[in-house]
């Protein structure tokens, strides 16, 4: 039994064996281009898990000739770090460069990464750190200006079956049914006196067969998660001698979306479904919907985008739509998940179908930053309170009366914003 995980065993070992990343790889891509010259680059590989960060950072220090250190910022601490710093200062002496591979770079607090920078400056180590969160934010100021940001992007679901099909040919497993490869050898050798003789022989040896529609699920639920794909087809493997689709679901289980509370995922996700409301697309805002609900996203906080949608994008144009939004934030609350979601796809298809304005957005921003300007603008006289003679007689309330509706034809205003318009309505 090869205890050897089937994801190690097929990591490529040249850049010519990666599959996918056609933006980074490639004639003229960066990191062909560098490995081209030769020279190493101070490199933060940013993309999710298992499209390729680890084995890039091998291939290049192999390409280099380097001595290739790795260590996680999960498990190591400050003696490893001063343990990877002695090590490149012999490799120095002896003519031979250090890359330092950093996985889950952002793990590393400030002080941490500090600890690497006057290093990396004088080139006594070649960094090269691995994150699946935003290196903008993560990433101190100083390391990252001295790297080059590479985004290695999840894999396509054509290159995850590629992969797949790879490793089934490096483990001698059959894509296709068991039965229809039988029938296929019979039926091309029924005149031959082997033919019983190769079906038998089919039948009996120990190879394992794959149908086709079982590698494409396996690439469907990958995610575009090449380590996560072959995990599934390994684990299969061990189920059974023929996969179909009942056995992949089986070996891969109910796969989580990959979404992070905190992070990009989150973010990028609740931006898609507000886009999508503001864009009017009805069929993209439930789906964009459905992906938060089904990762487990908190539906309050759902919820509480699309009372604040109902008055930033919608406003004036529907006026019923934050009475609608809010009902819903209690609905919510009231009545909880799963079929709160019935509560969140109604308002969110009405919102999306809704009439747009921004009118009282854009004037409320216009105000504050003229309230910013002139924060000491004097309230004029007329405007004042007077609940004395002495300020009635100094002009303080003049000319108003205590009437509904009352309105006097001139601008209500500080005199120094001269009549300014903030709110510029377009037929609402």
């Amino acid at each position: 039994m090869n205890r050897v995980p089937l994801a190690e065993r097929m990591r490529p070992a040249k850049l010519s064996d990666v599959v996918g990343q056609e933006e980074i790889i490639g004639k003229g891509k960066i990191l062909t281009e560098i490995v081209r010259k030769g020279e190493p680059v101070n490199l933060i590989f940013w993309g999710p898990p298992g499209t390729g960060k680890t084995t890039l950072a091998r291939i290049l220090a192999h390409e280099f000739k380097a001595d290739f250190v790795e260590i996680s910022a999960v498990t190591a601490g400050k003696k490893n770090v001063e343990e990877v710093v002695e090590r490149a200062r012999l490799n120095w002496n002896l003519k031979t460069r250090t890359v330092l591979f950093v996985d889950e770079i952002h793990r590393f607090n400030k002080a941490q990464q500090d600890a690497f920078l006057p290093h990396v400056e004088s080139g006594l180590i070649t960094l090269i750190g691995a994150t699946t969160e935003n290196p903008s934010f993560e990433v101190i100021s100083p390391l990252l200006s001295r790297s080059r940001v590479v985004v290695v992007q999840a894999l396509s679901k054509v290159a995850i079956t590629k992969v797949l099909k790879r490793a089934c040919k490096a483990e001698g497993v059959t894509i296709g049914s068991r039965d229809a490869s039988l029938e296929s050898v019979a039926m091309g050798h029924v005149r031959s006196s082997s033919a019983c003789q190769s079906s038998e022989s089919l039948e009996s040896n120990g190879n394992s067969f794959i149908t086709e529609s079982a590698l494409d699920l396996i690439a469907e639920l990958s995610g575009g998660d090449a380590r996560s794909a072959l995990g599934d087809l390994e684990l299969a493997l061990s189920l059974s001698k023929d996969i179909d689709e009942k056995i992949v679901e089986e070996a891969a289980g109910k796969k989580l979306p990959g979404y992070d509370k905190n992070g990009d995922k989150h973010y990028d996700t609740i931006s898609a479904f507000i886009k999508s409301m503001r864009g009017s697309d009805v069929d993209a805002t439930l789906y964009w919907l459905a992906r938060m609900v089904e990762a487990g996203e908190d539906p309050k906080f759902i919820a509480r985008r699309m009372v604040i949608f109902a008055s930033e994008d919608i406003g004036l144009a529907g006026n019923g739509a934050l009475s609608l939004a809010t009902a819903c934030f209690q609905a919510v609350e009231r009545v909880g998940m799963p079929e709160s979601g019935l509560m969140l796809a109604h308002t969110a298809v009405a919102l999306a179908k809704s009439k747009k304005s921004r009118a009282t957005t854009d004037a409320w921003y216009a105000a504050l930053d003229l309230a910013r300007k002139t924060p000491s603008a004097p309230v004029p006289v007329w405007l004042r309170n007077a609940p004395t003679k002495l300020m009635k007689d100094l002009g303080y309330g003049k000319g108003q009366k205590w009437e509904a509706g009352f309105h006097l034809d001139k601008s209500y205003l500080p005199d120094v914003l001269n009549n300014q318009t903030i709110f510029k309505a377009k037929n609402d």
